[in-house]
């Protein structure tokens, strides 16, 4: 074999050996068993059929790492609106890498897929001004009577709101701020990114006022709940480019301003700055899931961090 031949095809083969000798380091070394006890498990399930809803409910079921080693054990749950979302906030990337870093509890993601969003999302109590939230009550009754037994009974979940949280995203942020302030004995914590909190019972060309017309601003204001040892704590986020309306004119966008109203609204019930609130700013960030997926990391450590 001539030597021009042999480099050849050392040259050819030589990031073969390469790989290989990387696989080996790995299984060798304590890296590959860092990687392999960060496994996550995304289970797809179509399984429920909601009578409230009178729909098939999707879920992605995505289970800390090691759960099928622990049959014993059991874990706190995170419910999520728009669970269909999850490859676009990159959820798999984002907890495989805090649970390497050791940086939150294993946890459950119960990230529910949403039907008719526009009528299952909003308050309970109240539709807005077009109408829209006709659904809000009946999802309430499907989360409490049908989605949480689901989840009891196929997973090793904690009870309680100190184990049981939600989260959700512009519209379905405001859905899950409402879950959990009307149902504090049952969810303990709340992330809300880029919520929907202009929700209002008047369009602005009807006599519309802010201090009067926000429905979650009113049912903060008009609630005889008040901060204690057992209440839910709320993480809010908006950035600075969710959106560009400025109905004041005040220069503050809408986004920000009926998110920091909503806090002042908290805070006048005794819910205090960093106790009980914690809010995020993103400079840059927009009302999707890209911003979304860049603040999800401060979220979890928030809601699930280890203490």
């Amino acid at each position: 074999m001539s030597k021009y031949l042999a480099s050849s095809i050392l040259v050819k083969i030589r990031p073969i050996i390469s790989v290989c000798f990387l696989f080996l380091w790995l299984f060798t070394t304590k890296v590959y068993s860092k990687l392999k006890d960060t496994d996550i498990t995304n289970i797809h399930d179509t399984l429920l059929i909601s009578k409230h809803l009178g729909r098939k409910i999707t879920i992605d079921f995505i289970l800390p790492p090691n759960y099928e080693k622990h049959p014993d054990r059991a874990y706190p749950v995170l419910f999520m609106n728009d669970g269909q979302d999850v490859e676009r906030l990159q959820m798999q990337a984002v907890l495989r890498q805090l649970y390497q870093q050791n940086h939150i509890r294993h946890f459950i993601l119960v990230a529910v897929h949403c039907g008719d969003r526009m009528q299952e999302y909003g308050t309970a109590s109240q539709l807005d001004y077009k109408q829209r939230g006709k659904k809000a009550t009946a999802y309430t009754q499907f989360v409490l009577e049908e989605l949480m037994p689901y989840v009891q009974t196929k997973y090793q979940v904690l009870s309680g709101p100190k184990h049981n949280f939600w989260c959700g995203f512009s519209l379905g942020a405001l859905s899950a701020f409402d879950m959990v302030w009307h149902h504090a004995a049952v969810f303990g914590k709340v992330g809300a990114f880029s919520g929907s909190f202009w929700w209002r019972q008047k369009a602005y060309d009807q006599q519309y006022k802010d201090e009067r017309d926000r429905i979650a601003h009113r049912l903060v204001r008009e609630s005889n709940q008040f901060a204690s040892s057992n209440s839910p704590q709320f993480w809010f986020q908006t950035g600075t480019d969710d959106e560009k309306d400025d109905r004041n004119q005040n220069g503050i966008i809408d986004s920000i301003e009926d998110t920091l109203d909503l806090i002042a609204e908290l805070e006048k019930k005794g819910y205090r700055w960093g106790h009980d609130i914690k809010y995020v700013e993103v400079k840059n960030g927009h009302h999707n899931p890209d911003t979304w997926a860049q603040i999800m990391p401060d979220f979890l450590t928030w809601a699930l961090g280890n203490d």
